[in-house]
């Protein structure tokens, strides 16, 4: 197959997106695939071997088989370049632009699981006007939550943005921060359960599921923030994580039902909190996770037996198989 990787774009987490890029790109190849590169820039033009891309709608993208985005935050997993690449009309790899959207969006995410009673930690989501307009009643209906909480971006990921709060007074400043990156801000309550993580492969209604992880702290950060994720010696990965197997079986379960739930395809890590051995609560879905050396998502599939070339084919495959499907119907 000639598979073109997309690499960079607008979002902050365009550097992310090069380290993972990378990676990806040795995968198709030990997988026997030719790679096409396209970056890619901040300013979001497209670019090939240092010439400027013109696209075509319904034109492909410079004659690939399929497209593996590997782009993170908004413009690259929030639905728009996924509907991009629908009226170019090429396969690509991933959720498409409804669950792609739908999941980069914490507060959505978290309104569809509450609706189908998902257990998951308390929340709540601010929207900067009311902020601006209302500080002193934000806050005292923040205040339900008690503290420590986590205030978030809703629409970003990497631990862009994100802060914990131990005091009320952090608070404030806190969404000022994060009002920084998004209009959209959640603030969720703070679990003290095992962080646990499960990777998820597949179409349609069955898709597979990986042996969970548990992340562990290692570098001295207090909760899993961005060094903890992107630094070589931040965390450990602990696989299988450290639960009874029906606790393990439980993640599995909710990874793959929550990845039917809100429609995801190929790819997608589920993130969870385990309360006192037993509890399972969701936290969040990531439909673009990172592929970087220390990233979790081809790590589990690698322990769970799937090689990292063979990954990559597997999603090429999917892509295709997806692709193939959707185009047999009327519209």
């Amino acid at each position: 197959m000639k598979v073109a990787v997309l690499a960079g774009g607008r979002s902050s987490e365009h550097d992310v997106s090069l380290n993972s890029a990378a990676a990806v790109r040795e995968g198709v190849l030990a997988a026997g695939h030719e790679v096409i590169d396209v970056l890619i820039e901040r300013g979001g033009a497209w670019s090939h071997d240092g010439d400027m891309l013109s696209l075509t709608p319904g034109g492909g993208l410079l004659g690939v088989n399929v497209v593996f985005p590997v782009l993170h935050g908004p413009f690259g997993e929030d639905g728009t370049l996924q509907g991009l690449l629908e009226l170019l009309d090429v396969p690509y790899v991933g959720a498409g632009v409804l669950a792609s959207s739908l999941c980069m969006d914490k507060v959505v995410f978290k309104e569809v699981l509450a609706a189908a009673d998902v257990p998951q930690v308390p929340y709540a989501g601010v929207r900067e006007p009311r902020w601006r307009a209302e500080p002193e009643l934000v806050l005292r209906e923040l205040a339900v939550l008690g503290t420590p909480v986590f205030v978030k971006p809703a629409r970003l990921g990497s631990s862009v943005g994100i802060a914990k709060v131990s005091s009320e007074a952090e608070l404030g400043p806190a969404l000022d921060t994060a009002f920084a990156h998004d209009s959209l801000v959640i603030v969720e309550g703070f679990s003290p359960g095992m962080e646990v993580e499960c990777a998820v492969l597949g179409i349609g209604s069955e898709p597979d599921a990986s042996v969970p992880g548990e992340i562990v702290l290692t570098g001295g950060a207090d909760w899993y923030d961005y060094e903890a994720k992107y630094t070589d010696g931040g965390m450990e990965l602990v696989v299988p994580a450290r639960l009874p197997d029906h606790v393990l079986e439980d993640v599995r379960r909710l990874a793959v039902d929550t990845f039917v739930r809100v429609g995801c395809a190929g790819l997608a890590r589920v993130d969870f909190f385990v309360e006192d051995g037993e509890r399972v609560l969701v936290n969040e879905l990531n439909t673009l996770p990172g592929f970087t050396k220390t990233s979790v998502y081809p790590k589990l599939w690698e322990q769970t037996g799937v090689p990292f070339p063979a990954l990559c084919d597997r999603l090429i495959a999917l892509a295709i198989e997806r692709f193939e499907l959707e185009r047999s119907v009327a519209f």
